[in-house]
């Protein structure tokens, strides 16, 4: 079986994805830039954008039954190497324990505003392995 996760962002609906999907005990969760959904505004900063990814992720996976202590795997795409200073800040701190393999990437963001995407997959329960 298939869940599929939307937190509203028109981003979704123009793309066609779903912000997160499980299927049996991994979870895929899709880049996902700082905006905070609720009021679409997103802030300037590249560690307060990266925070504000964070959390949309973390409450897309605690949807679909895990917590961002279940990651796995994370990817992050920055649109600068002047933002990587502030985006391990605001990451470092939430990954240290969990530990997931990860990647990062410089890159074009599709609008300029736009500094951090992150992109986790989670598997139920790695936790508490």
């Amino acid at each position: 079986m298939v869940q599929r996760v939307s937190t509203g962002s028109p981003f979704e609906t123009d793309f066609s994805y779903s912000r997160a999907v499980r299927h049996g005990d991994t979870v895929y969760v899709s880049g996902t830039t700082g905006y905070d959904y609720a009021s679409m505004v997103m802030p300037d900063g590249a560690g307060d954008q990266a925070r504000n990814a964070l959390a949309t992720i973390d409450a897309a996976l605690g949807e679909l039954g895990c917590t961002i202590a279940d990651t796995v795997r994370v990817v992050y795409y920055v649109a600068d190497r002047s933002h990587v200073e502030d985006v391990v800040a605001a990451v470092g701190p939430v990954f240290r324990t969990v530990r997931p393999a990860a990647s990062m990437l410089i890159v074009q963001m599709i609008e300029p505003g736009m500094k951090i995407e992150i992109e986790v997959t989670a598997r139920l329960g790695a936790s508490n392995s």
